[in-house]
């Protein structure tokens, strides 16, 4: 068994740690009002993403999401999450090197006295969601049960969720796809970008991702019966028989969309088995990306 699917299968156990962890109030946190900018690369991005929509819809203030490598560092914001696993990303260090002292800033990283506690006032460590394969699963959404706990959502039941999702079934035949595409609206945007990413980084395979909405603006012209189009979340009214009108095969939400990842995360690494692909080193990719 791989890494990846070993790591992807202990989820449940690393959402239970993550809802303790939340309870104890870790420093550095955004608080109630404040203006935040939550920086990543790849699916840290993806995760700042879903974390940003959540925390204004809770109407707790301002939020943006930004690649590190594009993050306007002469923007002001009362607070600067950086989320890295390794916490050594060059895009990362960085950013949080140029506004660390004119802001609050934090950093989220599975890694204990990683370089970007340096430019950090506070560092929350999720090491017990650290991962041996360059493909993240545990960690992204370890890290996303913290931030739901932290904004006041009712979590409590989602560690049942994923443990649903590690023994449902998956799409029939999903090798036989020619191309695949996730949708979100909302908050599940970030998740679809992220279950798309697994596709392409585990699997090699045709993977793309849109906001439901867009969708319907070129993207489903692919569409065909060797697609599947995976959708996180509830569909926008008329989106459901769009799809199906193409000859696509639709996939709908069963579960909590974050759980829904975990069978996504599960479909890709099994496509990676087919194809003789090892998901736990993907083709041109490391563990960090760190730039000479």
């Amino acid at each position: 068994m791989s890494h990846a699917a070993e790591e992807t299968a202990s989820q449940p156990d690393c959402w239970r740690h993550a809802i303790d962890l939340a309870a104890s109030r870790p420093g550095g946190l955004p608080e109630p009002g404040e203006r935040v900018a939550v920086i990543g690369c790849g699916t840290s991005l993806f995760m700042a993403q879903a974390y940003a929509v959540l925390r204004e819809r809770a109407g707790l203030g301002e939020t943006d999401a930004w690649a590190a490598s594009e993050f306007p560092t002469s923007r002001r914001y009362d607070r600067v999450v950086a989320i890295s696993r390794s916490g050594t990303t060059t895009e990362i260090l960085r950013a949080m090197s140029v506004v660390h002292g004119h802001a609050a800033t934090l950093t989220i990283t599975a890694v204990p006295g990683s370089p970007a506690a340096d430019h950090s006032d506070d560092v929350i460590v999720l090491d017990f969601a650290d991962e041996r394969s360059v493909v993240q699963t545990r960690f992204p959404t370890t890290l996303l049960t913290l931030l739901r706990a932290h904004l006041g959502q009712d979590v409590s039941g989602l560690p049942e969720q994923a443990e649903r999702a590690l023994h449902m079934p998956l799409p029939a035949d999903a090798n036989g796809f020619r191309q695949v595409t996730f949708l979100g609206a909302g908050w599940t945007v970030g998740l679809a970008n992220e279950a798309a990413l697994k596709v392409r980084e585990a699997a090699q395979a045709w993977a793309e991702s849109y906001p439901a909405m867009e969708y319907r603006h070129g993207p489903i012209a692919i569409a065909d019966v060797a697609s599947l189009v995976w959708m996180f979340g509830d569909a926008p009214d008329g989106l459901i028989d769009e799809v199906r009108a193409t000859g696509a095969e639709l996939q709908l939400t069963l579960l909590d969309p974050q759980a829904e990842l975990v069978r996504a995360q599960r479909m890709a690494i099994e496509l990676a088995a087919r194809r003789n692909l090892n998901p736990d080193a993907p083709r041109s990719l490391t563990r960090s990306v760190i730039l000479t």
